[in-house]
């Protein structure tokens, strides 16, 4: 399986500047109200949760570091949301949260992440391997680096979210953070799939399943 590189901590915030630029989009401001691409989830609370990913990190790595710290593949082994149907009462409860904190309106949540994204660099430089973040809502503790690897793959996946439900481009991410959380996504499918299943689906289309998703069950 392939190799999951470090995420490069630069690199980590030009991401996050790229997300941050995406729900600055009028597009999106328009849009606050409506349905997302994420069903239940409205764009507002699309783009709260987006932002929220730089926030976390500099909450998290600004704390004390306790435990031993967990693979970050187990991470997704153990979290209740991958494991959950989508209508699982922890998935509604993500869903609800960010839609809550939305409410606020698109000036208010966009000027609050300009804040958090002006001190990302310091607690990002202030941060080493092999530095360890408890992650409270999950109730383990990863590596820092792994940690932002959870958060890379969050802004990649929900930048394309959000581009999708307003009808915009997907923004090009960083290749020091877009690979790294292709190497994780690539490993969770595997261990969820198998490996024939990823090889068809890259190589051989017509005897590939519909579905290969690292967070969800579909076609052996």
């Amino acid at each position: 399986m392939p190799v999951m590189d470090r995420i490069d901590r630069i690199a980590f915030v030009a991401a996050c500047r790229t997300a941050f630029d995406l729900a600055s989009r009028p597009e999106v401001a328009d849009a606050w109200t409506s349905e997302s691409s994420c069903e239940g989830m409205t764009v507002g609370g699309l783009a709260q949760h987006l932002l929220a990913q730089p926030e976390r990190v500099v909450q998290l790595l600004s704390a004390a570091p306790e435990g031993d710290p967990i693979p970050a593949i187990e991470h997704y082994r153990r979290a209740a949301w991958v494991q959950s149907d989508p209508e699982a009462e922890v998935n509604i409860e993500i869903r609800t949260s960010a839609d809550d904190a939305a409410t606020a309106g698109h000036d208010a949540v966009l000027a609050h992440a300009r804040e958090v994204l002006d001190d990302l660099p310091d607690v990002l430089s202030a941060h080493r391997s092999p530095d360890v973040v408890r992650v409270p809502w999950q109730g383990w503790t990863l590596t820092s680096d792994d940690f932002l690897l959870t958060r890379s793959l969050e802004l990649v996946v929900h930048s394309d979210d959000l581009a999708s439900s307003v009808g915009l481009r997907t923004p090009p991410m960083p290749e020091r953070v877009v690979g790294p959380v292709l190497a994780l996504l690539t490993n969770l499918a595997v261990e969820r799939h198998g490996q024939a299943a990823l090889m068809r689906t890259l190589s051989r289309p017509q005897r590939a399943p519909r579905v290969v998703s690292a967070f969800h069950d579909g076609d052996a």
